[in-house]
């Protein structure tokens, strides 16, 4: 039986494990290794390698908090808070009293950072209220995610305890959604600029999308210095436009996994997939979002009664699979606030 991997793949992984910087060509070649090969499982393999001799196997927990529901006038596509989805109808902003009880318990089961989802109309104001009363409550970082931002609020967020921000260039940027993709990359500089630290994840993958559309948002990870990324598949809500395209399986999703994990080489501090699942906790993935409040992937109001997995049950898993949740997140080390000293 042949038991030599094909010599390209070979070259290509070694030079990934010496953290060495692939090519787009490189990448591609990585894509597109047959499914169930030997190729693939060694991919997978090299990534889970690096992963646990970089991260030092720990595993990251990000507690998601969705703070408001409404029907979006943003109309992406891929949203169930869209407001051409239908499914929301109202607007609904979770009380101060509810996200610090979200808070206090991420807090107390171990999570590692907090990220709070708004959508697209959300009041920045209020964003840097729940930042202020958080950051004075809690000890562990916050992580806006929201829409694109200037310089100005930037430094805002900072002001109000933030020491990061999660902003994705999604998949067809412009075309299943209303946004630019160059002011989304713009939004990118700000972070860099303002001193805080950009999180990443090339999403929302579903079976349309091409390897090489993956591949670019890969490298546009990479070459801007997210301090994590990784691969989100795209969840279609009952009613979904993009229910005709189907989705992507889990362990397509932990071979996508992988091969970000090679491309992104030495620069990121954890590597990230969602939904939590076990697939890719061997394919480079130590860093799960559980959820609660609202999410663009559910029905529910709050997700933590719907799709959302909690952070017990992802701790469980990550320890199953041999990840430890209880180390110090290796995401904020040496840069506990994020901020860049003033000249």
């Amino acid at each position: 039986m042949e038991s030599r991997l094909e010599a390209n793949i070979e070259q290509i992984l070694k030079k990934a494990e010496d953290m060495a910087r692939l090519s787009r060509d490189e990448a591609l070649a990585l894509m597109r290794v047959k499914k169930h090969s030997r190729e693939a499982y060694a991919i997978m393999q090299v990534a889970n390698r690096m992963s646990r001799n970089r991260f030092a196997e720990k595993g990251e927990n990000h507690f998601h908090i969705g703070l408001n529901v409404e029907p979006c006038p943003m109309d992406c596509l891929f949203c169930s808070l869209s407001r051409k989805a239908g499914i929301f109808r109202e607007k609904i902003e979770f009380p101060m009293e509810q996200v610090l009880a979200w808070a206090r318990q991420a807090e107390a089961l171990g999570a590692d950072a907090l990220n709070l989802m708004t959508t697209g109309t959300y009041r920045f104001e209020q964003l840097l209220e729940v930042g202020r009363v958080l950051s004075r409550e809690i000890s562990i970082p916050l992580v806006a995610n929201t829409r694109d931002i200037s310089h100005r609020e930037g430094e805002a967020l900072l002001d109000a305890g933030f020491v990061g921000a999660y902003h994705a260039v999604r998949l067809g940027e412009g075309r299943d959604t209303p946004l630019r993709r160059e002011k989304r990359i713009n939004t990118i500089g700000v972070f860099k600029d303002v001193g805080l630290l950009w999180m990443n994840c090339v999403e929302p993958v579903g079976p349309e999308h091409s390897a090489e559309e993956i591949v670019d948002l890969i490298l546009l990870a990479r070459d801007n210095g997210a301090t994590y990324s990784g691969i989100m598949r795209r969840i279609n809500f009952p009613g979904s436009p993009m229910e005709r395209f189907g989705m992507i399986s889990e362990l397509e999703m932990a071979h996508l996994v992988a091969v970000s994990r090679l491309v992104m080489g030495n620069v990121p501090k954890a590597h990230c997939t969602h939904e939590p699942h076990a697939a890719s906790l061997m394919a480079g993935a130590n860093l799960f979002f559980p959820e609660v409040g609202s999410s663009p992937r559910d029905g529910q109001v709050d997700t933590a009664k719907g799709r959302g997995a909690g952070i017990e049950f992802c701790r469980k898993m990550q320890k199953e699979m041999e990840w430890d949740p209880d180390l110090p997140s290796n995401c904020f080390n040496g840069n506990e606030t994020g901020r860049k000293p003033k000249k």
